[in-house]
C-alpha cells in the first residue's frame, strides 16, 4: 500500500449492492453521495481507474473514506468482510466486489493490504492531532440505534465544556435524531436558536433572569444540535458554519452585559463603577483568551485545549458561556445576580491567567528545542 501523490485525481466513491434500511432519515447510498460531495470526490463513476467501492451492507465514519481515498491497495474489513476499498484493478475490483455481493471474506490473493476496522491503532486525524477509531457496522433494522448513537458520539470528536459533554448529550442526541427524522435543516435549526439567543438577551437585560435561563438553556442544547445534526446527515455547508460560529462567537458578551443591567431591575443594581470594572474585565478577558487560541493555533498547529492534559481537563471549566452560566445559575439560586457577574469577572481574569501561562509555557518549550505535540496523538 502506497500513499497517493497530491498529482494524482481522487478516487470515485462507488456503492456496491443495495440496502432499503436509512440511517439518519436517508437511504445508505445516498449518506454516500453525500460524504462524496463533502470530500470532493466523484460518485459512482464506474469508469474512473481509480475506485473507493463501499459496501451498502455497512455503515462507516467518514473518516475513513478520507483515510483510504489517500491509501491504494487497501481494504477496510469488518469481520473479514470488506467494508470500503481503493482498487486500481479490474481483477482487483472484480474480486471485491464478489466478495461484497457475497457476503463473503475477501480472498487472500486479493493483492490487498488488509485493514481491520476493530484494530486499536485506528487513524491518525490529523485536523485534531490525536489518533481514533471511527466506527464501521452493519446496517440492518436492529443496528441503526446503536450505529446512529456512534455516528453521533464520533460527529465531534474534540474537547468541550462540563455542560456539553455531561448534561445534555442525552437531550441533543433525541432532538437530533427527531430534526433528522422531520426533515430540518441545521440552518433550521440555528435559525431557532439565533431567535431563543435574542429572547435570552432581552430577558436578561430586563431582570428576568430565570425566563432567560431557561431560553438559554434550549438555546445552548440547540447549539449542539445543529452541528451534530449537519456533521450526521452529512449536510455541512461554509454559510451554517459562518453563523453558527458566528452567534457562538458574538453573543457572549451581549448576555453578560444584558445580566449586568438587569440586576437593577431585579432588585441588587451595581454601581457605576462596579458596572464598569466588571463589563471591562469580562469583554478584555474574552477577547484575549480567544486571541491566546488563535495565537497557539497558528503558532502549533492544534488548538490550546489538546496540548496536554490539564488543558483538556481545564477546557471543561474555563470562562466561556457554558461554565459562565453555571456560576450565574449558583448565584441565582441564593438570589443575588450581581455576585454572580461579579464572579465571572473573576473567573475570567483566573482563565485569561492560565491561557497566557500556557501559551508562555509552550514557547519556551519550543525554544528548548522539545516538541509541542497534542497528548491525544
Amino acid at each position: 500500500m502506497s500513499d497517493r501523490s497530491p498529482e494524482s485525481s481522487p478516487p470515485s466513491l462507488v456503492p456496491i449492492g443495495d440496502n432499503p434500511v436509512p440511517i439518519w432519515g436517508m437511504p445508505n447510498r445516498e449518506r454516500l453521495r453525500r460524504i462524496a460531495v463533502q470530500q470532493r470526490l466523484s460518485f459512482d463513476d464506474a469508469a474512473a481507474p481509480h475506485q473507493l467501492l463501499a459496501n451498502l451492507a455497512f455503515v462507516f465514519d467518514p473518516a475513513w473514506s478520507l483515510h483510504l481515498a489517500t491509501h491504494p491497495g487497501a481494504v477496510l474489513v469488518h469481520d473479514g468482510r470488506p467494508v470500503l476499498a481503493h482498487v486500481e484493478t479490474a481483477a482487483a475490483r472484480a474480486a471485491v466486489t464478489a466478495a461484497m455481493l457475497a457476503d463473503a471474506p475477501l480472498g487472500s490473493d486479493s493483492g490487498l493490504e488488509i485493514i481491520d476496522a476493530a484494530a486499536r491503532e485506528g487513524i491518525y486525524n490529523l485536523a485534531l492531532r490525536k489518533r481514533e477509531t471511527p466506527f464501521v457496522e452493519r446496517l440492518t433494522p436492529a443496528t441503526v440505534p446503536a450505529i446512529e448513537r456512534a455516528s453521533y458520539a464520533g460527529a465531534y470528536k474534540g474537547v468541550t465544556d462540563l455542560l456539553t459533554k455531561y448534561l445534555w448529550p442525552g437531550w441533543a442526541f433525541h432532538l437530533t435524531r427527531l430534526a433528522a427524522r422531520i426533515g430540518l435543516s441545521p440552518n433550521g435549526v440555528t435559525a431557532i436558536g439565533t431567535l431563543l439567543c435574542i429572547v435570552a438577551t432581552i430577558a436578561f437585560w430586563y431582570g428576568w433572569f430565570w425566563t432567560g435561563m431557561a431560553t438559554g438553556l434550549v438555546f445552548m442544547v440547540l447549539d449542539t444540535v445543529d452541528g451534530k445534526l449537519a456533521r450526521c446527515t452529512i449536510t455541512s455547508s461554509p454559510i451554517g458554519n459562518i453563523w453558527d460560529h458566528g452567534i457562538d462567537l458574538v453573543h457572549p458578551p451581549f448576555w453578560w452585559w444584558a445580566w449586568a443591567v438587569g440586576c437593577a431591575p431585579y432588585g441588587h443594581p451595581l454601581d457605576h463603577a462596579t458596572f464598569a470594572a466588571v463589563m471591562a474585565v469580562i469583554l478584555f478577558g474574552y477577547g484575549a483568551q480567544r486571541a491566546i487560541e488563535g495565537v497557539f493555533m497558528r503558532a502549533f498547529g492544534m488548538h490550546i485545549h489538546v496540548w496536554r492534559k490539564f488543558d483538556s481537563d481545564f477546557r471543561l471549566v474555563t470562562a466561556r458561556r457554558n461554565p459562565n452560566m453555571v456560576i450565574l445559575f449558583a448565584a441565582m439560586l441564593i438570589g443575588r445576580p450581581d455576585w454572580g457577574i461579579i464572579a465571572v469577572a473573576g473567573w475570567t481574569v483566573i482563565s485569561l491567567v492560565v491561557h497566557l501561562v500556557r501559551l508562555i509555557q509552550a514557547f519556551l518549550l519550543r525554544h528548548s528545542g522539545a516538541a509541542v505535540a497534542s497528548w491525544l496523538a
